[in-house]
C-alpha cells in the first residue's frame, strides 16, 4: 500500500467467470454467499499459478486459514453476466497474508464487489511464519 495515498498497487492476477443461473437468489441477482465462492476460487487459482498447492501444503502439515473476511457489495451481478476477479496479496505483520480483491463486470469494468481477505498459515494448529509461501511468491507479493 502506498503510505502517502493509501492506494494499493496494481492487481497481480485476474480470472474471468460467467454467472450461472443457479447462483441467483429469488431477486434474480447473485446470492451474496456466492461471491465468497468466486473470491476463494480466484485466490486458490492465484496461489496455484505461483506454485502453491493446498493439497501439498496440507500433506506437509501446513494449513492456510481465513481469519477475516470484509466484503463491500457495490452492485449486483445477474444471470450470464461476465466478470473478472482481480487479486493482490501482501504480507501484514509476522503471520498474516492479506488478499485485496475486486470483482468487475465485463465489458464496462463496473466495480461489483471489493473484498479484503485476511489469513494465516498454521502448523499443528499454531500460527507460523508464511516465509515458505513468500519465497515461492518472490516478485509477486506486495510487501
Amino acid at each position: 500500500m502506498n503510505k502517502k495515498t493509501g492506494e494499493l498497487p496494481e492487481y497481480q492476477a485476474s480470472l474471468e467467470f460467467t454467472v450461472r443461473s443457479y447462483e441467483l437468489d429469488i431477486q434474480g441477482v447473485v446470492n451474496n454467499a456466492v461471491y465468497q465462492n468466486y473470491l476463494e476460487h480466484a485466490r486458490h487459482d492465484f496461489l496455484l499459478s505461483r506454485g502453491i498447492d493446498f493439497t501439498q501444503l496440507h500433506q506437509e502439515g501446513i494449513e492456510l486459514i481465513v481469519t477475516k473476511v470484509e466484503i463491500e457489495y457495490k452492485y449486483p451481478l445477474r444471470s450470464h453476466d461476465r466478470f473478472v476477479i482481480k487479486s493482490l496479496i501482501r504480507r501484514e505483520g509476522n503471520v498474516r497474508l492479506v488478499f485485496h480483491q475486486g470483482i468487475y463486470r465485463i465489458p464496462d469494468n463496473k466495480l461489483i464487489v471489493k473484498a479484503v481477505i485476511t489469513g494465516v498459515s498454521t502448523k499443528n494448529g499454531k500460527p507460523v511464519s508464511p516465509e515458505p509461501l513468500i519465497e515461492k511468491m518472490q516478485g509477486f507479493m506486495s510487501i
